[in-house]
């Protein structure tokens, strides 16, 4: 059975740092394109951050460029997203996802993902 636990987050004031996890079960992250997604009230579920199996490349939607930093710990089967410089607007859950191979082009379509984690909430406010 494949799992994907998401952890980390919480509520921090504006400017503040979190660091989520990903940690799975069930399947090897080696193999896998991790991507991670957040989902605001009221708005479409969106791309945040995703690395790649095959060479560790990492992507990032505009909006977190230069203030979240996606990682990975094969030997912990684990994927990080360090977030800094944290804004009101980057409040949702956010998810991680798993996509066999390498990323699809683009890397944030949503189906091209089979597994999901449940989520964590990420709330920004002071």
């Amino acid at each position: 059975q494949v799992q994907l636990v998401e952890s980390g987050g919480g509520l921090v004031q504006p400017g503040g740092s979190l660091r989520l996890s990903c940690a799975a079960s069930g399947i090897t992250l080696d193999y896998y394109t991790i991507g991670w997604f957040r989902q605001a009230p009221g708005k479409e579920r969106e791309g945040v951050s995703c690395i790649s199996s095959s060479d560790g490349s990492t992507y990032y939607a505009d909006s977190v460029k230069g203030r979240f930093t996606i990682s990975r710990d094969n030997a912990k089967n684990t994927v990080y997203l360090q977030m800094n410089s944290l804004k009101p607007e980057d409040t949702a859950v956010y998810y991680c996802a798993a996509d066999l191979g390498s990323p699809s082009s683009p890397w944030s379509i949503i189906y091209e993902y089979e597994y999901w984690g449940q989520g964590t909430q990420v709330t920004v406010s002071s």
